[in-house]
């Protein structure tokens, strides 16, 4: 008898601040959800700019993930209906800023997150094929919640200088998790943002990160674009905003290369 398929359950993580990880999450979520799949994003940064660029003022933030990993709120109970078709988020609130020192001594405090996701529906039963996660800039007890409950990562990490310097510590934290809080996490693939082809340091960046990193980065590369920047002040993602410009292309053509890693280990 097959097993019920089960949401499968990438997180967004880089302890760097403004390497596009929020704007990879809603607007990976949104071409996902935009070629078929039902996609949860779980906000798990206090700032909340996930739950705001989709859209979700603080007002309607009654719940929150804070419930989920403090009062052991349903996921599906606080997730809330975006603008977007097939998309939901769990929002996020400053509540979750106190969440390290509230569990502090608590023995199950790393899994509070894994133990919510895996009450979900199974996805062929009507439940989310993916759930995203927007882990904070740092490597605290929230980004080991979301290591702990996923079964990959997917690194967002911007052209610039000190890019495989701050690579070098997530992959670290992403083996020690693995060694003691979940042996099956693995590296989804590392997603190249704000390339700007007119300057000469983001091709060496990319050069230097596959040299590196090899088939662990994928093809697709997120350019730097207006109109990606633009999009999250009218609270909506990219591809609603502006469905034409090279930013909404390249999350379009990211979400069918990710679907496509999915289907090869699938089938391996």
């Amino acid at each position: 008898m097959n097993q019920p398929k089960r949401p499968r359950v990438l997180a967004l993580a880089n302890q760097k601040g403004g390497v596009g990880k929020t704007t990879t999450a809603i607007n990976l979520g949104t071409a996902l959800a935009a070629i078929g799949e039902r996609v949860l994003i779980v906000d798990l940064d206090p700032q909340g700019n996930a739950s705001t660029g989709l859209g979700i003022d603080r007002k309607s933030r009654k719940r929150s993930t804070y419930d989920v990993l403090m009062n052991d709120d349903a996921l599906a109970g606080v997730a809330l209906e975006t603008a977007v078709p097939q998309l939901s988020i769990a929002p996020a609130t400053m509540d979750l800023s106190g969440f390290e020192l509230e569990v502090a001594q608590q023995r199950d405090r790393a899994f509070r997150l894994r133990k919510a996701i895996h009450a979900l529906k199974p996805a062929d039963a009507g439940g989310y094929s993916y759930v995203l996660v927007d882990c904070p800039p740092s490597l605290n007890l929230l980004t080991v919640n979301a290591m702990a409950a996923a079964d990959a990562i997917l690194v967002p990490l911007q052209c610039e200088f000190f890019a495989l310097e701050g690579l070098s510590q997530l992959l670290k934290t992403v083996e020690q998790v693995k060694s003691t809080l979940n042996p099956t996490l693995s590296i989804h693939g590392i997603v190249l943002t704000m390339y700007d082809r007119r300057n000469n340091l983001s091709d060496q960046v990319v050069a230097d990160v596959r040299q590196f990193m090899g088939d662990k980065v994928y093809d697709t590369i997120i350019p730097r674009n207006v109109r990606v920047s633009e999009a999250p002040s009218y609270g909506k993602p990219v591809l609603l905003y502006d469905l034409n410009c090279v930013g909404s292309q390249a999350y379009l053509k990211l979400a069918s290369e990710i679907v496509q890693r999915e289907r090869a280990l699938a089938a391996a």
